[in-house]
């Protein structure tokens, strides 16, 4: 039996921003949609992975989700590390760094946060 990871669920309260923010910070796009009554889902990728962000927004929950801790977080790898964090930095979204290991995060519209990694 083998199992392969597909996707990804963040709920969203802005779903416009959120798609604008991944774009912008991630290069992701929207691949496909769902509009169902009361919810829309837009799974945002890239050519680099079939994995995909699955953006679930829900028209009875338009306010901010509760994460917790945010003791949870996604990880992409980046090609050019000083490009993305410059572009990062000029977006404000930088939410923690740790320069021993060469890594930082950055924080999403709805404060979910994604681990920025270089190649190595």
């Amino acid at each position: 039996m083998n199992f392969k990871m597909v996707h990804e669920n963040y709920n969203v309260a802005d779903l416009d921003r959120s798609i604008a923010f991944y774009e912008k910070a991630l290069g992701l796009h929207e691949k496909r949609r769902k509009n169902g009554n009361g919810f829309i889902i837009v799974y945002m990728g890239n050519d680099a992975s079939d994995f995909e962000l699955e953006l679930t927004w829900l028209a009875e929950h338009p306010q901010n989700y509760d994460l917790g801790e945010c003791e949870f977080h996604l990880a992409f790898r980046t090609d050019d590390f000083d490009a993305a964090h410059k572009l990062h930095e000029e977006m404000g979204c930088i939410c923690y760094e740790n320069t021993n290991m060469g890594i930082y995060f950055i924080e999403d519209p709805d404060g979910y946060w994604l681990e920025i990694v270089p190649t190595r």
